[in-house]
């Protein structure tokens, strides 16, 4: 069995949902549950390689402008070898899905969208990832003050284990990519919120600490800081600049 069987095996459903998919244009995304001032944090991990891809991506793509959600698409490598290297891809965005692989008990594959680290969901039918926002409580079980040069996470309830500080440069313009071989070859996709950098600054244990930050070298791009549960786990707080 081939690679691209093994995948499209393991994601059957992926056809079915798809052909269900209400276009984004045609369905109202509204009512989740964020704000802009602690957005539902709505994450995709993809490959430019995958052809079941696009239709997600476009989903994340017009969600991009939400103030009430904080979208980030995640270019993850295992498929580079399909043909086509992602050109967005990092191994630490691999790592990441691995995670949540780990801490939600979900198979590894692409399309996958992953909201407040809490529920994971295929992500080509816009209807489903509309009730997945509806039904996303966001937690702020700290607080999270992000300026430039500086974060700072105060007192709260952590867990027993701890909790990770993670920064999150992504570029809110839409970026155009021709792919030039495997599955997608010949098309022209569209990308947006594409996280470039993923670092984690420290860890929270309920007391208030600081991290200092780098500017970004572009300053188109946006930040955003996520504390999340370790190991994969739930998002307890999330702030962007």
């Amino acid at each position: 069995m081939t690679r691209t069987t093994m995948r499209r095996t393991a994601w059957a459903s992926l056809a079915a949902g798809t052909a269900l998919a209400v276009a984004v244009g045609a369905w109202s995304m509204s009512g989740a549950g964020g704000t802009a001032g602690r957005p539902v944090v709505l994450e995709l991990f993809q490959s430019q390689g995958c052809s079941s891809c696009p239709p997600a991506n476009a989903n994340l793509n017009a969600l991009a402008d939400r103030p009430d959600v904080l979208a980030l698409s995640f270019g993850v490598t295992y498929w580079d070898q399909l043909g086509w290297k992602d050109t967005f891809a990092q191994p630490a965005f691999t790592d990441r899905q691995k995670a949540y692989a780990h801490g939600l008990g979900a198979q590894l594959g692409t399309p996958q969208m992953v909201v407040e680290g809490r529920e994971d969901l295929i992500g080509a039918n816009a209807r489903d990832i509309d009730l997945a926002l509806r039904r996303a409580r966001p937690a702020m079980d700290t607080a999270v003050t992000l300026a430039r040069g500086r974060v700072e996470i105060g007192a709260g309830r952590a867990p027993k284990a701890g909790a990770d500080v993670w920064l999150v440069r992504y570029d809110p313009r839409v970026r155009q990519v021709a792919i030039q071989r495997g599955e997608n070859n010949g098309k022209t996709l569209p990308h947006r919120d594409v996280v470039v950098e993923l670092t984690r600054l420290g860890a929270w244990n309920g007391a208030p600490v600081g991290f200092a930050t780098t500017v970004p070298a572009d300053p188109a791009l946006r930040t955003a800081v996520l504390v999340q549960a370790r190991e994969g786990g739930p998002i307890l707080a999330a702030a962007r600049l």
